[in-house]
């Protein structure tokens, strides 16, 4: 079991250097579960899945569902407050300082960089997400000549594309939409 001083350690981390908010984080916190040998990718994949289905922010849900699984109540509100605590800090920190850089050219020149890392980290997790959900297994593993058929799973896959026509075209909200796969996935996923 990790000890509580490691389990803050690794969220006050995550939440420090979790620019771009909780799908950004979602690979940090993929990359520490994995280092300690904590989860496998696909109970991951089910954590980000409850995350996604609880109230509040992802990260913020994970951490606490990481900390709850490996060390009880105490481990998840550990995990919580170490998650959130540096953007409480840092949000602290800015507010004394925003008049004075509002308009630094060296402010604009770190967010520049700061935003393709932060899609780069989202992008990651989109990946992650979809190798564990609607893939057999990694994308870089397929081979152009294979049947890429073969590597979908063509309930959730039917399940995704499904929900994009439905945001993107019928604009219904997230809410229903999580709603409708949660009956859909308890309907026809037995």
């Amino acid at each position: 079991m990790m000890p509580f001083f490691n389990l803050f350690a690794i969220f006050f981390q995550i939440g420090f250097f979790g620019f771009g908010g909780g799908y950004a984080m979602l690979p940090m916190i993929f990359h520490h579960v994995q280092q300690f040998g904590i989860m496998t990718a696909a109970e991951f994949s089910r954590l980000v899945a409850l995350s996604q289905v609880t109230p509040g922010p992802i990260a913020v849900n994970a951490a606490t569902y990481v900390g709850y699984r490996y060390a009880g109540f105490g481990g998840a509100l550990i995990a919580t407050v170490a998650v959130v605590l540096p953007a409480f800090i840092l949000v602290l920190i800015s507010m004394h300082f925003i008049k004075k850089f509002e308009e630094s050219k060296a402010l604009d020149a770190v967010l520049y960089g700061i935003r393709p890392a932060t899609l780069g980290l989202i992008a990651s997790a989109v990946i992650f997400l979809s190798e564990t959900s609607i893939l057999n297994g990694p994308i870089i593993s397929v081979s152009l000549f294979e049947n890429a058929s073969d590597y979908i799973n063509r309930l959730p896959f039917a399940f995704f594309i499904g929900t994009i026509i439905l945001a993107g075209k019928l604009k219904i909200g997230p809410i229903k939409l999580t709603l409708l796969a949660g009956a859909a996935g308890a309907l026809f996923i037995r």
